[in-house]
């Protein structure tokens, strides 16, 4: 089934952001990529910032259905491996040029408090996650581990970029399994 000219702009313009920049793409270039007229964007669209809008909630619904599947099919204990294994994998198959959220922070801080505040909103969401695997594992007592592994999974996004896919992916389970070796051990 051909997708809705809605989704094709959606998946159209998502590429586009990521890949060249909110501000740097176009409007004629996302709807000459998509195949439609200018007023087919604007019909589903109020705006350029509403299509931004759009792409970050229907990028961050997938991303965060990808970690809540890995949490509900892990094992007792397991909870907090799974969700950090999950963003691993949404890194090697989505976000091989960093993270999109953190795109959107830097080029809408002064220009869409709106937007702004979809991407620090995504953030919150991903450490909410992580407290609630951490709880599910039994690790709630273990003060501001849920935080740590935020750290460490954000660092990931950006050092993936730096530092390639497998040393960043490799170096983020070597942290977390540390991370969660001492909160198993009881200490601080």
């Amino acid at each position: 089934m051909p997708a809705s000219k809605r989704d094709q702009l959606l998946a159209t313009a998502e590429r586009l952001f990521y890949e060249q920049g909110f501000h740097a793409t176009g409007i004629d270039r996302i709807v000459a990529a998509a195949g439609v007229v200018r007023m087919t964007l604007y019909n589903h669209f109020a705006s350029k910032e509403a299509l931004v809008a759009a792409v970050l909630q229907a990028r961050h619904e997938r991303f965060i259905a990808s970690l809540d599947a890995a949490v509900a099919c892990a094992p007792p204990g397991e909870a907090t491996r799974a969700l950090v294994e999950a963003h691993g994998q949404w890194l090697e198959c989505n976000s091989q040029l960093g993270c999109i959220m953190v795109k959107a922070m830097g080029e809408f801080a002064e220009h869409s408090a709106e937007v702004h505040a979809l991407a620090i909103s995504a953030k919150r969401d991903l450490l909410a996650r992580l407290e609630a695997a951490v709880a599910r594992d039994g690790l709630e007592r273990q003060d501001d581990l849920a935080r740590r592994l935020f750290m460490v999974l954000e660092g990931s996004n950006t050092a993936v970029v730096l530092m390639g896919m497998q040393r960043a992916l490799d170096d983020t389970r070597a942290v977390t399994d540390a991370l969660l070796d001492t909160a198993r051990s009881g200490t601080p």
